[in-house]
Formats: structure tokens, sequence, C-alpha cells
């Protein structure tokens, strides 16, 4: 028990402290601010998706526990978070129009808001995507493909993501072998396809994506060490009609640096493009509801170095 207290006490004592930018030749990735979250409301906590609005004054998030909450952000001078208001919650449903208990049905990963404003969400348990007109409406299941019934239980549909046209895409949170790629099936036309892979590398595993202002698609994941806790990492790739190509690494965390990042949305703050991160406490008051926020600016584009304090 010691050596849990350290460990817990060592976690605060990382997530709280200096963190290095990344810089290659072509991008560099600075660290805008972390903002720990707390609400005493029931139901609150364990995301699994987050989504950006409004020049990041507005935001939306999934719970995997079958409920969305939205509300507004403040924030200071340099962009960074100064504080969150809930301005309201809702139960996700089914197909009938009844809530969703969490669970083998309600285990809600991915969240995408399409430009008709339509709320999607990808589910891990029952093994499906569907859409909601509003937050408490009843949600308009997809057809399935037969390559979802393959996936491994409680490894599903992790991730999710929506081009601009209202196109989905989607990754499983495993792939199935450590040298087996990470399989993206896209929604379109009324129908699923296959159209790419990606590369796994190492023991990460597919936690969120979004496709960005910059049309390139972003995937988090992350990798659990035990008592060392959650790293994270972001990959992004340009996105083709064939292919995702030209992939980079745009950010490992330490072990212990940040909690359980789960749901990742990208968008432009006037400077570059932000990347907002959310994690996941599992409802543990040893964890804890936190926004990572980086800075990529792709320094071969011309874009300016953006100052932080």
């Amino acid at each position: 028990m010691a050596f849990l207290g350290v460990l817990v006490a060592l976690s605060h004592s990382c997530a709280a402290g200096p963190d290095m930018s990344a810089k290659t030749g072509a991008v560099e990735v600075e660290h805008v601010g972390t903002y720990r979250w707390n609400l005493d409301e029931p139901g609150f906590g364990g995301f699994s998706g987050i989504e950006i609005e409004d020049g990041g004054t507005r935001f939306m998030v999934l719970s995997d526990r079958a409920s969305l909450r939205w509300g507004t952000i403040t924030r200071d001078e340099q962009g960074r978070i100064t504080g969150i208001n809930s301005d309201g919650q809702s139960r996700l449903k089914d197909s009938q129009g009844r809530n969703l208990a969490p669970g083998w049905k309600g285990d809600s990963e991915g969240l995408a808001i399409g430009p008709d404003g339509t709320i999607w969400i990808s589910y891990e348990g029952l093994t499906r995507v569907v859409g909601h007109t509003a937050p408490d409406s009843p949600a308009k299941v997809l057809p399935r493909t037969a390559d979802f019934r393959a996936l491994q239980r409680n490894s599903s549909l992790e991730a999710l993501a929506i081009l601009p046209d209202g196109t989905l895409l989607t990754v499983p949170e495993r792939s199935g072998g450590l040298e087996k790629p990470f399989p993206v099936w896209r929604y379109r036309n009324g129908e699923w396809d296959h159209p790419f892979s990606i590369p796994r590398r190492g023991d990460w595993l597919a936690v969120g994506a979004d496709v960005g202002p910059d049309g390139r698609f972003y995937l988090l994941e992350r990798d659990f060490m035990g008592l060392l806790g959650f790293r994270s990492r972001v990959r992004r790739f340009d996105l083709s009609e064939t292919a995702l190509t030209n992939e980079e690494t745009l950010l490992t965390t330490l072990p212990l640096q940040y909690d359980n990042l789960e749901g990742i949305a990208v968008w432009d703050d006037g400077q570059g493009i932000r990347l907002t991160m959310i994690s996941d406490d599992n409802f543990s008051r040893l964890q804890r509801t936190e926004l990572v926020e980086f800075r990529v600016i792709d320094l071969k584009r011309g874009v300016p170095h953006a100052q932080n304090d």
C-alpha cells in the first residue's frame, strides 16, 4: 500500500510538471495546458470521447457508460483552459427510444459530430455505430459489416472520426496481433468497406481518432504499464481515397505523466492545430479526469511559432 501511495503521488507530480516540446525538422508540438475537471454530479467520469467546437469554446464528451455531457469552456489570453461549465447531460437511447444501461449494450467509446449536427457513437460490447439527431433522440443503427463479428470481445470499435462530407472512419482497440495492422473501416453511401490499415507499432492500442482541419487522420493510442500507469501516443497520417500515408509520431508521453487519455479532438486554434485529449478515470478515486492540450505547428508550412508562458 505504501508503494502504491508513492506511485499515486509521483503520478500527480509528473502530471503537474513541465512538458518537453517535441520537435522535428517539419513539426513542433507544444504543451498548452492541462486542466483537471471535477464535478460532483452522478455519472460524471469515464470519458472516452470528446468534440471541441466554436473555436475551442464549446465541447461535448462521451462517457463509456452511455451518456453525453456538453457545455462551454473558458480560456485565458494564451488559450489555456481556465474553467468548464456543464450545460446539460443525457442518457443515450437505443433505436426504440429506451435508455441504454451501462454494460454490453451501453459500452459507448467513440464520438464524432457530423457537418449536419448528427452525433455518431461507436460501441465496443455490442459492436455497432449509431447516429442521433439530438443527444436524447432514438438511435439510428447503421448496418453491420460481417468483419465486425471477428473482433475481440471488449476490444472492438474504440475510435471514431468523420470527414467533412459525412464519411465515417472507425478503428478497433486491438488489431488481433502485435504484428497485425489496425483495420480502418469506412462508412459511406450506405455501406462499409475496408480501404486501408494502420501499422501497429509496439504494444500500443487505438483509443481515439479524429480528422483534423488539415484533412489528416489523427490516432490517439494508449499503453497500460501496470503500476506505472498509462502513457499516450499520437500519430497522424495523410488521408487519401485508398491509403493512409506519411506517418508521423507527434507525441509520446511518459508513464504517469497524464492519466488514461482516451478521447481526442483536433481543431484549429488560429495559431496551429490544437490537440485536446480527455482522460477516462474509470470512476476510480485513484484516477482523475483531465483535459490535456497541445499545439501542433507545421514549420514547413510557415505557421508562426506560438510562445506559451
